[in-house]
């Protein structure tokens, strides 16, 4: 089987570029890197065929070993079936999101921070212990140790208000999940002086 060295490179460089994009946090740069590995992918399962032949239709005269394979044009016509849907449903997160905070960059999960800051502060505090308990009795070293134990509950509880203070949604589960009426908004979008739905 021979394959195209021109379409090996071209879809190699749009997988890359591709798989770049996913790891990115705005959502609509996500969506571009779904589509580029996606079509990336499609080239290389077309390209991994070999040189076009016969259509794949076994009449008299043809010899099966020259036809060309109906597989891989088959998953590519699945996947670009599953590619445009993969893609409304990224597009709907990306309007949802920024309907709710302005913009449709993914932030970290607010719970995954909070256990993450938490494991790590308590690993200082239990070094912080370790590192003082040979000098209990000493008082400038006690108070010492207070005050750095005193940073690390100050950094934990820092967070916690900057995490509440981060939380955009309002408590409607329709307004905040489904999506908010267009008769809440008396103004347009901007809702007024609010710059958010009415409450009823």
């Amino acid at each position: 089987m021979t394959i195209s060295l021109a379409l090996l490179v071209t879809a190699t460089v749009l997988i890359a570029v591709g798989g770049v994009l996913l790891l990115t946090r705005p959502l609509t740069r996500i969506l571009l890197g779904a589509v580029i590995t996606s079509n990336g992918i499609n080239l290389l399962l077309l390209a991994a065929t070999g040189l076009s032949g016969p259509a794949p239709l076994l009449y008299p005269g043809v010899d099966p070993a020259f036809v060309t394979d109906p597989l891989p044009q088959a998953i590519t016509l699945t996947a670009i079936v599953i590619t445009l849907a993969t893609t409304a449903f990224i597009l709907a997160m990306a309007y949802r999101s920024y309907q709710l905070t302005g913009t449709d960059e993914v932030h970290d999960d607010i719970e995954d921070r909070r256990v993450a800051l938490r494991s790590e502060v308590y690993d200082q505090r239990s070094e912080l212990r370790s590192r003082y308990r040979e000098a209990d009795r000493d008082p400038e070293v006690r108070r010492r140790y207070r005050a750095e134990r005193r940073q690390l509950s100050a950094r934990l509880r820092a967070d916690r208000a900057l995490q509440a203070r981060g939380r955009d949604a309002s408590g409607d589960l329709w307004n905040d999940i489904l999506g908010a009426d267009p008769a809440d908004y008396p103004q347009g979008p901007e809702g007024g002086e609010e710059g958010g739905p009415k409450k009823k």
